[in-house]
């Protein structure tokens, strides 16, 4: 033993001399030598490794990886039967592996522990919990290398430690690069077909694809030696190839696929129509639409209903569609609170040819994204804002000012819009604006005056819920003299209408052809006569909810409106009372074709025949929910009608009897396409009779609820110019099971039948008519 040697073990000089040392410090000393020397030679193991492995690397770069073959086959990243015809990519990937492994085996060596017996060591286990045993990889009979518990790498192992063995794991090369190398790639594929294969690997491959803007695309030139003969994308790709486990692969379906290999000036024509709604509604779901139509003509339209609760659309989903898809035309967000100023600005920023914007309960949109819309989207033509919480005065200001073709604006509960953003725009854009609707806003007369004097293109205009207006403004608006060219007036629970402003509204609007009225509760005959007198141009005329309306009221109108008046409407107007009065003599009113008075319980038979005597050349008739009608108030209408009637509506007037089908199947059978008979309960097997000798041309035949029997349905079957297409019995409780065989030969033109509540008609019957009328619909 050397005198350094023995310094080291700690033997004194004395001892040496006397060699009075004992047999187990002898034996202590022999074992720390022996670990010296296997330290030695594992540290010399080591660096001959280091250098081996560093020419592995440096001989791969030329596509010559001898060491790694013969000698470091067990570390090697590169099967070796897939090296041929590999690209640059590849073998730069397959360096990156070499790198990967040859500094995570640079950490073993102050981990490596050398098993000793027990008159030398411990002889235990380095670890203290049998439980983290997993925690180590062996690879040889006396070496543990310990690896911490730690997230997956981002770029895995190519191989798999398995006690002595070691399996080689299959894995593509391209997975390797990093976001910035796979960024270029993709931006310079050729063609559509390849971008869109390359995004159906993983969904980390289709969100950089849909971050990738078209003007970063390369065109079609500069990508033309990048593409081979066959393209970039084989058509037998490796199915054992690893994907991204982030969860389940975007699937691309017939309309998001591609199929060609299109320019980037042939994607952009914007045809196409996406519509997502509810659970669909995610960004990987955009992200796939942004890729999959680029190159099928290009997203036109894009309708978002509703969002998914936990994975719903965000500002990236967005921002994935104004990068892919510049040719977006029109934009619907509805109910959608993740959605953020972020994402509209993006949206402006990348689809300039945004003509309609639709805003429904977006209360995360402010103004600032508006002002984007209005700074980058100068082709907007029709916007539409509606519980917008945000959404104020200087939004619409911008819109007005940098939006010249804007046609149609459309603005609905947004607490925030006053008189300054509505005068403001519609000012702006006087000439251009032509449909107006504004719903429950905190507006002023203020707001009428300006509708009034610069609405010189509106011909659509509609004012709903405006508590704020009085008198005042409707008489502004109509003496201004500026609504020419409107059309089409729908007023809706507004205060402000009464008989002066309606009468003024009249003078003011010469070209009027439709005027719906509705719970105008102030409003009442003099205002409606004076505003029929005014208004000759008026062809519809709509009365829901105004209560202070009279038989004298209506009676008026028909007569004093003019040779243009096509349809008349009166729903639930609680004012009409059936009493006999004595009216001055009126003209009739030969235009009138529509009749529609329903629910109203103060219109009887009194009031039903006065109208019929000032509408001889009704066609369409609709009295559905007057209970006080009977046979005395129809029977007069249907005889001055002379065009011949075409459909008639006389659903709940429970007072009516055979004698009105008869006298209808004999004076209009010839003309009639559709009755509807649904609760008239003293309706009989004899109307049925009626009607299949009398009503060629009917139908639609509805009889639900009505005493009809099995003998009637037998008589409609027998009837050879009968041609019925629909035919309704529900709660029919006579109709049995003895009416199977009529109701099947009938079933020959029949699109829809409909049994529901006929609980004399057994469940098999109706299973066998199912079966046989294959092309009819049956309801049961």
């Amino acid at each position: 033993m050397s005198s350094a040697a023995a310094n080291r073990l700690g033997i004194s000089s004395s001892a040496k001399r006397l060699g009075l040392l004992s047999s187990a410090k002898r034996k202590k000393a022999y074992g720390d030598l022996t670990l010296e020397r296997k330290g030695s030679s594992i540290i010399v193991l080591y660096l001959i490794f280091h250098v081996l492995f560093l020419l592995d690397l440096f001989f791969s770069v030329f596509n010559r990886g001898f060491f790694s073959e013969k000698l470091f086959g067990l570390f090697s990243c590169r099967p070796s039967s897939t090296t041929v015809g590999l690209s640059v990519v590849d073998h730069a990937a397959f360096g990156m592996l070499r790198i990967e492994t040859y500094f995570k085996l640079s950490m073993m060596l102050p981990l490596v522990t050398c098993q000793w017996d027990d008159d030398f060591g411990h002889g235990g286990s380095m670890y203290a919990h049998p439980m983290d045993s997993s925690l180590l990889l062996s690879i040889g009979p006396n070496v543990d290398v310990y690896f911490p518990p730690r997230k997956r790498s981002r770029i895995s192992a190519p191989f798999l430690f398995r006690g002595d063995k070691v399996e080689q794991q299959k894995q593509s090369s391209i997975e390797v690069l990093p976001d910035e190398c796979l960024f270029e790639i993709f931006r310079r594929l050729p063609g559509g077909q390849e971008r869109s294969a390359c995004a159906c690997v993983s969904k980390h491959w289709l969100i950089l694809l849909s971050s990738i803007h078209r003007a970063e695309i390369c065109s079609s030139r500069t990508t033309q030696c990048l593409k081979p003969e066959g393209g970039l994308v084989s058509d037998k790709a490796d199915e054992s190839s690893n994907l991204d486990t982030a969860g389940p692969l975007p699937v691309f379906n017939d309309d998001e696929a591609v199929c060609g290999d299109e320019d980037l000036e042939h994607e952009s024509d914007g045809y196409l129509s996406r519509c997502l709604e509810g659970k669909k509604a995610t960004d990987i779901r955009l992200a796939a639409i942004a890729v999959g139509t680029a190159s099928r003509g290009g997203l036109g339209k894009l309708l978002i209903r509703g969002s998914n609760s936990t994975r719903g659309v965000t500002n990236i989903g967005l921002s994935a569609i104004a990068r892919g898809c510049p040719s977006l035309r029109v934009l619907s967000l509805w109910n959608i609170s993740s959605i953020e100023d972020e994402g509209l600005v993006e949206i402006a920023n990348g689809c300039h040819m945004l003509e309609k914007l639709d805003l429904c309960q977006c209360p995360s949109i402010s103004d600032k994204g508006l002002l984007a819309i209005a700074d980058n989207c100068p082709n907007l033509t029709d916007l539409t804002i509606e519980s917008c919480s945000n959404i104020g005065n200087e939004s619409l200001q911008a819109i007005g000012r940098c939006c010249p073709n804007l046609q149609s604006i459309s603005i609905k509960h947004c607490p925030l819009v006053g008189d300054q953003g509505v005068g403001s725009l519609l000012s702006s854009a006087s000439y251009v604006l032509k449909r107006v609707k504004l719903h429950a806003l905190n507006i002023t007369d203020v707001s009428l005056a300006v509708i009034g004097h610069y609405g010189k293109a509106v011909t659509d205009l509609v004012l709903t819920g405006l508590q704020n207006m009085s008198e005042r403004g409707f008489w502004v608006m109509g003496n201004a003299q500026g609504l020419q060219k409107l059309k089409c007036f729908t007023i809706t629970s507004c205060r402000g209408v009464t008989d002066i402003g309606l009468e003024t509204m009249g003078k003011g609007c010469p070209n009027l052809k439709q005027l719906c009225l509705n719970k105008c509760s102030f409003l009442s005959d003099n205002g409606l006569v004076a505003f029929a007198k005014n208004v000759e141009s008026l062809e519809s005329l709509q009365l829901d909810e105004c209560n202070r309306i009279t038989q004298s009221g209506v009676i008026g109108t028909l007569s004093n409106c003019g040779a243009k008046l096509k349809a008349l409407s009166l729903v639930k107007c609680m004012g009409i009372k059936d009493i006999v009065v004595e009216l001055p003599l009126f003209s009739p009113c030969k235009s009138l074709q529509y009749l529609s008075i329903c629910n109203c319980p103060g219109f009887g038979s009194t009031s039903l025949a006065m109208v019929g005597k000032v509408c001889p050349q009704l066609q369409y008739v609709d009295l559905s929910g007057l209970l006080g009608i009977t046979d005395a108030g129809v029977l007069p209408l249907l005889d001055s009608c002379k065009a011949g009637i075409v459909k008639a509506n006389f659903s709940g007037c429970m007072n009516l009897t055979d004698a009105v089908v008869s006298a209808m199947a004999r004076l209009h059978g010839g003309t009639l396409q559709l009755l509807n008979l649904d609760g008239c309960r003293k309706i009989t097997d004899a109307s049925l009779v009626t009607i299949a000798d009398n009503c060629p041309l009917l139908r639609d035949l509805i009889v639900s609820k009505c005493a009809i029997t099995d003998f009637g349905i037998a008589t409609l079957s027998c009837s050879k110019q009968l041609d019925l297409q629909i035919l309704s019995l529900s709660g029919c409780s006579k109709v049995s099971d003895k009416s199977m065989p009529f109701l099947g030969k009938l079933g020959q033109t029949l699109l829809g039948l409909n049994l529901q509540h006929c609980n004399s008609i057994s469940s098999s019957t109706i299973e066998v008519l199912v079966e046989r009328l294959w092309r009819c619909d049956i309801l049961s």
